[in-house]
């Protein structure tokens, strides 16, 4: 394989109760990126569109990633890859994860598949760290297994793939705001009670009972979280309103995608999730605030090649 195209998934990744430990990839939001073997060694990006980032292989997230994978593994030719940015960065959908895993899979296709999936998050989690300052493996966790995820353990690194009950959509609102990063993790507690801590991880293990068993009451009572979203959802204008709107309509939970702003509800079946998205674009009119809206699948998939 000389050259290739790829889709790279947006993803949300805590869902709720799981802090830097649970993720889903996105089937309907996501980036596209080419790589193609060249006579020059190295890696370059040729081309970046739908975002401005730079171009400069040791500056960029997927640089970062594919400068990494040909350190460890020698070969005879370069790369060079273009991107397409399908959504925005700062969104809290995985932007830097989208375009780190995208890179991991897709210069391990041109070296021949010498990596795992595994091998492959940890290489991808260098372009977390690039971007974001933290190697963290939700997201990239998300877009290279697909479907829900659990980091089980960061060292070393465990990364369990969970199954996805066939009608579960994914509705989003993105308002045009920047939360940072840095700014929604200086807002955590620092110390959690234990009452906290017990019900927060009661309700990872009903979320993932509830994958298991396809059993939505379930999915639906475990999704709350009293540790991170209490701390955060001051920096989301209106984020009580449009969770209380997507729930009466009929959403199983709703909560913070990563760090903010974008706010996700989970809902049972393509009929509810329409309602809900109804709902939220209700909810958020007239409000001066300028936002994106979108409903899903989840991407049992993950990055896939797509020519």
């Amino acid at each position: 394989m000389d050259e290739l195209k790829i889709f790279s998934p947006a993803t949300v990744a805590n869902v709720s109760c799981g802090f830097d430990s649970l993720g889903l990839a996105i089937d309907a939001l996501g980036d596209e990126m080419t790589f193609t073997k060249t006579k020059d060694k190295g890696v370059k990006i040729s081309l970046i569109t739908g975002a401005n980032l730079p171009v400069e292989a040791e500056n960029n997230a997927a640089g970062v990633v594919a400068l990494a994978m040909l350190e460890k593994h020698s070969v005879d030719f370069g790369i060079t890859m273009t991107m397409h940015k399908g959504f925005s960065p700062g969104s809290g959908l995985g932007s830097s994860a989208a375009s780190a895993a995208g890179a991991a899979f897709g210069v391990n296709e041109l070296l021949g598949k010498p990596f795992s999936q595994l091998e492959l998050t940890q290489f991808a989690m260098l372009g977390e760290e690039a971007a974001c300052g933290t190697q963290i493996a939700d997201n990239v966790a998300g877009v290279i297994f697909g479907g829900f995820v659990l980091i089980r353990s960061y060292h070393p690194l465990d990364i369990i793939k969970l199954p996805v009950p066939s009608e579960l959509r994914v509705v989003g609102i993105h308002p045009q705001i920047e939360v940072k990063t840095k700014d929604a993790r200086d807002v955590l507690p620092k110390d959690v009670p234990l009452k906290d801590a017990v019900t927060q991880w009661a309700n990872v293990g009903g979320l993932i009972s509830g994958l298991h068993s396809n059993d939505y009451n379930l999915i639906s009572n475990s999704l709350t979280d009293v540790i991170v979203e209490p701390a955060r959802k001051h920096l989301i204008p209106h984020f009580d309103l449009v969770k209380s709107e997507a729930i009466k309509a009929g959403a199983l939970g709703a909560g913070i995608s990563g760090s903010g702003p974008t706010i996700f509800a989970l809902c049972k079946g393509d009929e509810i999730a329409e309602k809900v998205y109804n709902a939220i674009d209700k909810a958020y009119q007239n409000k001066n605030i300028d936002y994106n809206l979108f409903t899903s699948k989840i991407s049992t998939e993950g990055v896939k090649i797509i020519s």
